[in-house]
C-alpha cells in the first residue's frame, strides 16, 4: 500500500538502515539500463518536492521505459503514470538516492504523471501517433497473450476468494467477537496481498481497503483492514467498528466488479510482480505493515506468491526471449519461499513477527534483494 503521505515509507527506510538491511533494488545506472526495453522511448522522471520533472513530456506511441530518480525529495517517494484516474504504471518506495524503472507499451492519448505530496502533484503527459508494428515471434506473442489472459483469470479468482474471506472477518467484527476476528484477519488479507498491484491501480480504492494510519491525512477518515487491526490488537475493543466493517465489505465488492472488466499487458504483469517484491521490502520485512497483529509473514508470503504467479505466466514467453533470466528469476523465487519455511507453524500459519530477530530479518532481506534485481528486468524484456 503506497499512498499518499510518505511517513511510513520514510520510517521503513530508516528502520532498514538502522538494522543494516537496506535493499539495493534498481538504484544503479547499470541496472536501470538493463531494465530498459529494447527500442523503447526513455522518459526520465525526477522526484522533486516542488513537482516532478518529466522529460520529455510527450512521446510517440509504442514501448516506453520510465526512469524514476529521487535525488533529494523527502516528501515525494513515488511516481505514477495515470490515465482516466487509473494507474497504468508506477515506481514507489524511492527514498532519496534511489531510482528505478518501469516499462509499458503505450497507445496514443492523454496521461498524467502523478507524484503524491509534491507541491504540484500532477503534470500532463501525452502519447501521440500510432505505434510502429514490430515483428514478433508468433510463438512468443501467443505465450504473451496466454499470460495476460491467465493473469486476468487468476486475479478474478483470488478476488472471488477475498470476498467471502473478508465477510468472515467483518461478520466477526460486527458481532463483537474479538478472537474470531483476530483469527480471520490474516486469512482474509492473504488474498488481497496476492493481487495488491491491481487494487492499487484503481485510485483511492487501495487506500480505503489497506491504508495504514501513516497513509491518511485525517485519522478520523481511516478505514479498512488496518483500522480494524488496531481496534483488535491495540485498543482491545470493537466499539464503533461496524461501519468500518460495512465499508470494507463494500470496497471489496467494488474491487470484484472492477477486476472483472480489467485487461492487462505483459509488462504490467512484470511491473506488478516487481512492486509486490517492493512491498515486501518496504513494509513487510520492517514489520510496519501489520504493526499491531504482527502477521507480516503471512502478507510476505502472499506478496511473493502473487508475484511468482505473474512471473510463471510470463515464463514461457520469457524462456524464448531470455532463457537465462527466466531460469534465474525462477530459482530466486524458490529461494525466497524456502526462506519462509522455518517461520511456519504446524497449523499452516506463521510465527508472530515480533519474535523474528534482526539476523533473521537480514537473511530474508538478502533473499528478497537477490530476487528483486533480476525480476526488475522482466518488464523490459516482454515490452520489447
Amino acid at each position: 500500500m503506497s499512498r499518499p503521505v510518505p511517513t511510513g515509507a520514510l520510517r521503513a527506510a530508516a528502520i532498514l538502515a538502522l538494522a543494516g538491511l537496506v535493499i539495493s533494488g534498481c538504484s544503479s545506472k547499470n541496472k536501470d539500463d538493463a531494465a530498459a526495453a529494447s527500442g523503447a522511448t526513455k522518459v526520465k522522471i525526477e522526484l522533486n518536492d516542488n513537482g516532478c520533472k518529466t522529460t520529455p513530456s510527450s512521446i510517440p506511441a509504442g514501448a516506453a521505459t520510465f526512469e524514476v530518480t529521487n535525488t533529494s525529495a523527502n516528501k515525494v517517494t513515488e511516481a505514477e503514470l495515470q490515465q482516466g484516474g487509473n494507474i497504468v504504471g508506477e515506481k514507489e518506495n524511492l527514498t532519496p538516492g534511489l531510482s528505478g524503472t518501469f516499462s509499458l507499451h503505450l497507445d496514443a492519448g492523454s496521461y498524467t504523471v502523478y507524484c503524491p505530496n509534491a507541491k504540484t502533484e500532477k503534470a500532463d503527459f501525452t502519447v501521440t501517433g500510432t505505434a510502429t508494428k514490430q515483428s514478433v515471434d508468433p510463438a512468443v506473442q501467443t505465450a504473451l497473450d496466454q499470460a495476460v489472459t491467465g493473469y486476468k483469470q487468476y486475479v478474478i479468482g483470488e478476488v472471488d476468494k477475498l470476498v467471502p474471506a473478508t465477510k468472515t472477518f467483518t461478520d466477526a467484527v460486527r458481532a463483537g467477537n474479538i478472537s474470531a476476528a483476530e483469527a480471520a484477519f490474516a486469512p482474509a488479507r492473504y488474498y488481497y496481498e496476492e493481487v495488491e498491484p491491481v487494487a492499487e491501480s484503481f485510485g483511492d480504492l487501495d487506500p480505503d481497503i489497506d491504508a495504514r494510519v501513516d497513509d491518511v491525512e485525517d485519522p478520523s477518515q481511516w478505514t479498512g483492514f488496518h483500522r480494524i487491526e488496531k481496534a483488535l490488537w491495540q485498543d482491545k475493543s470493537l466499539a464503533g467498528m461496524s461501519p468500518i466493517a460495512d465499508k470494507l465489505d463494500a470496497d471489496v465488492a467494488k474491487l470484484k466488479g472492477l477486476v472483472a472488466t480489467t485487461n492487462y499487458q505483459p509488462a504490467q504483469l512484470a511491473n506488478g510482480a516487481t512492486e509486490l517484491l517492493n512491498e515486501v521490502a518496504s513494509s513487510k520485512i520492517t514489520g510496519e505493515e501489520d504493526r499491531y497483529s504482527h502477521t507480516d509473514l503471512s502478507d510476505f508470503q502472499a506478496n511473493v506468491l502473487g508475484g511468482q504467479k505473474a512471473f510463471q505466466l510470463l515464463q514461457p514467453a520469457l524462456q524464448k526471449i531470455d532463457a537465462q533470466l527466466a531460469s534465474t528469476v525462477s530459482q530466486e523465487f524458490t529461494d525466497v519461499l524456502d526462506s519462509l519455511k522455518p517461520f511456519q507453524t504446524s497449523g499452516g500459519g506463521f510465527v508472530d513477527y515480533s519474535t523474528v530477530g534482526d539476523d533473521q530479518r537480514r537473511m530474508l532481506t538478502q533473499k528478497v534483494d537477490a530476487l528483486a534485481e533480476p525480476l526488475s528486468q522482466v518488464a523490459a524484456k516482454v515490452t520489447s
